[in-house]
């Protein structure tokens, strides 16, 4: 039996950035380049957008082997109910101490049971963990367990969470960043799955005061693809609006009547809107959330419902597909902390008929995305996030080839699609 025998951590950058979304929503900057000229309104920032930041966690094994994983945050750190900016030099020794104090020497048994143990160790202050710490060091305790056992990750979590493993493809979902014209055609050549998110994160400069903006680019959006894509491509068109469409519609007659609007012009394609409205609570936000989808329900469904905000831990999404708040819930990986908690919220989701987004955030890294590639090929979430950045091509290539490497060498050892039970 392999045991952790050394850990090893190191800063990192991420394949984004932190961005203050209060400064952003809020109005009061002025593009400069690549960055937001302003005053930062949230805690911690020192500047609206400024370089993101990981810590990396290497453990050794008794073997020699190493296990990685990478500690990162959201994009939109310290809003909506998650945790505050996740600045590596401050919790460099924090993990190191956490690991060394609390799990060299551990063997590598259950992947789960060392993530629920993580969960239970606090910081000197007696807190918990920020989440981000604890992502990245489950990731390495994922990775430690199938090097230990010598299989790959997407084995270990179905195995512990005692599901089929099934050698097919999970869509994945392609961002755009501001750059949402240009990069619709690098989704499109390469056929993604599902696309552009859009980052509509603005009102009046991005969704027009009266939704004005996103409709003419939507219909936009149906004709690019007819254009340039290949016969029978048809992907999911997946917006982001960061919950500014509710400041433009205050009612839920309105916002539906524009939904409504908005997915006509998204025909023949499924339209995802993520995050309509803020309504400032997770409890307001439920009962928002769960007023929209039944009012569409009952128009036919012309659009999916994506929640997002005030929906960050596991507790968060078994509420809001409780109560039917959403079509789809995107489990922003980051903000659930532990990775085993991110496919217990897929399955979670999966029990209440609702679709599960295995989302995350660009600004997260190389190694968090191919682990959170396993963990969607063990879960089979409705879709996965391409991460991390913004370009499309670098974190597209990072999740499909992760993807497409695991699923050939899963039908290598004798998995086949006829394992698939309908969960």
């Amino acid at each position: 039996m392999l045991h952790i025998e050394d850990v090893v951590v190191s800063p990192g950058r991420t394949g984004f950035y932190f961005d203050d979304q209060r400064a952003i929503k809020g109005g009061q900057w002025e593009e400069d380049g690549f960055t937001y000229r302003g005053e930062p309104l949230t805690e911690g920032f020192a500047r609206i957008r400024q370089a993101g930041e990981s810590i990396s966690v290497q453990l050794v094994l008794d073997d020699g082997q190493v296990a990685l994983g990478d500690c990162a945050a959201v994009q939109y750190s310290g809003c909506g109910g998650r945790d505050p900016l996740f600045l590596a030099q401050e919790y460099l020794p924090i993990v190191e101490d956490v690991l060394r104090t609390h799990f060299v020497g551990r063997p590598l048994l259950e992947f789960r049971q060392l993530c629920q143990e993580l969960e239970e160790v606090r910081q000197p202050n007696g807190q918990p963990l920020h989440t981000a710490a604890s992502y990245g060091i489950s990731q390495a305790f994922l990775d430690a367990v199938a090097k230990a056992r010598r299989i790959l990750m997407t084995e270990v979590a179905a195995e512990e969470f005692q599901v089929p493993v099934i050698p097919e493809a999970v869509p994945i979902f392609t961002q755009s960043g501001d750059d949402r014209y240009l990069n619709v055609d690098r989704m499109i050549l390469k056929q993604a799955d599902v696309l552009p998110h859009g980052l509509f994160n603005n009102l009046r400069k991005k969704v027009g005061t009266s939704g004005e903006l996103l409709l003419q680019y939507v219909q936009w959006l149906v004709q690019r693809i007819a254009k340039l894509g290949h016969p029978g491509y048809l992907p999911i068109l997946h917006v982001d609006v960061y919950g500014t469409l509710g400041d433009a519609f205050p009612t839920t007659k309105e916002l539906v009547g524009y939904l409504e609007r908005l997915g006509e012009a998204a025909g023949p394609h499924t339209l995802r809107v993520e995050g309509p409205v803020d309504a400032g609570s997770k409890a307001a936000q439920i009962e928002a959330l769960a007023q929209i989808t039944k009012a569409l329900d009952q128009r036919g469904r012309p659009v999916d419902i994506v929640a997002d905000e005030w929906c960050n831990t596991l507790a968060d999404i078994r509420e809001f597909a409780q109560a039917g708040a959403g079509h789809v819930v995107q489990i922003k990986t980051p903000d659930l902390g532990s990775i085993h908690n991110s496919m217990e919220a897929v399955l979670v989701c999966g029990q209440h008929g609702v679709g599960a987004y295995l989302g995350g955030t660009c600004n997260e890294t190389d190694r968090s995305a191919q682990v959170c590639v396993h963990a969607a090929l063990a879960v089979r979430p409705q879709q996965m996030l391409a991460k991390p950045g913004m370009g499309v091509d670098e974190g597209f290539t990072v999740v499909y080839n992760e993807m497409q490497r695991t699923i050939a060498h899963l039908k290598r050892k004798g998995y086949r699609s006829a394992n698939y039970q309908d969960r």
